[in-house]
């Protein structure tokens, strides 16, 4: 990615993703399309503010995450959700409306708060959605779900960690587990470089060239990895969908499985909040990629 189109990214992303973290929960498309009715066919159970870590030093907000599951269903697939923001703002409430409408087409959620900068900085935050899968992959059972069938997903920020996660085996198996425990991956308007010479991360991931380049998920795309789906807006925030194409292309010369997806008539935050819609493009090929992965 050349300076100036980063520059123009860091600069949209400051004021679209952290306008998007005002606490306002997202919404599903006002008009919805006939097939809906016929994707959406469970009730839903909500159990919220569940805490994932309850030793002293726990948050008692951010270390806490909601599960959301098809009523009356058994050993469905789970699908294991990190919020965007920056590393900054951002909260699971928000997207309830995505874990609804997993649940409503029969499968689980689990959506995470994580600990946010500039209170921390990097690893906190990946190390945070560790310990959240960790617990989920201890825990669907309880509520239904596959521990064996656990996807990891998230959205601009969200995407980043949940690849890192992916990746980078270190902060799995600082709790315990492995990168065999997770079933797939779908990043959406993922970032998976950064760039220590931009202020913006600065308060997340310092200064240093080296922390940042470990902190890139593309450095780690080199070995034997779940399968991926990249997802990216075709009005995204300039430079994300080089980098998901850069992500992509890595990923293939690892000999990984991976797909890589435009969403039209869409920008990088109306990705996401058209996803809580079960007739939506982005939902449709998310419950299509956990569907030919748990057969």
């Amino acid at each position: 990615m050349g300076r100036f189109q980063a520059a123009g990214w860091l600069a949209a992303l400051v004021g679209l993703c952290c306008g998007a973290g005002t606490g306002v929960a997202l919404e599903a498309p006002a008009k919805a399309e006939p097939k809906a009715e016929a994707v959406a066919r469970y009730e839903v159970e909500t159990h919220v503010n569940l805490a994932y870590r309850t030793d002293k030093e726990a948050d008692a907000e951010k270390h806490r995450l909601d599960v959301y599951v098809p009523k009356g269903a058994k050993d469905f697939p789970v699908v294991f959700f990190v919020h965007g923001g920056t590393w900054r703002s951002g909260n699971k409430g928000m997207y309830a409306p995505v874990g609804l409408a997993l649940a409503k087409c029969g499968i689980g959620a689990v959506v995470i708060n994580y600990r946010l900068s500039p209170k921390v900085q990097h690893p906190a935050h990946v190390e945070d959605v560790a310990r959240a899968f960790a617990w989920a992959v201890a825990n669907v059972a309880t509520y239904g779900g596959r521990a064996d069938r656990l996807f990891l997903c998230g959205h601009s920020a969200g995407g980043h960690l949940v690849s890192l996660l992916a990746l980078d085996e270190q902060y799995l198996k600082a709790v315990g587990r492995s990168v065999k425990d997770v079933t797939g991956v779908v990043s959406v308007s993922g970032v998976y470089s950064i760039l220590p010479e931009f202020a913006l991360f600065h308060p997340i991931f310092g200064k240093d060239a080296e922390v940042c380049r470990l902190a890139s998920p593309l450095t780690h795309a080199a070995g034997k990895h779940p399968p991926f789906l990249l997802v990216y807006a075709d009005k995204e925030l300039p430079g994300l969908d080089k980098m998901a194409k850069e992500m992509d292309a890595a990923l293939t010369k690892a000999k990984c499985e991976v797909a890589l997806k435009e969403i039209k008539d869409r920008n990088h935050i109306s990705i996401i909040v058209g996803a809580a819609g079960p007739s939506d493009p982005l939902s449709a090929a998310v419950r299509e990629f956990v569907t030919r992965h748990t057969k």
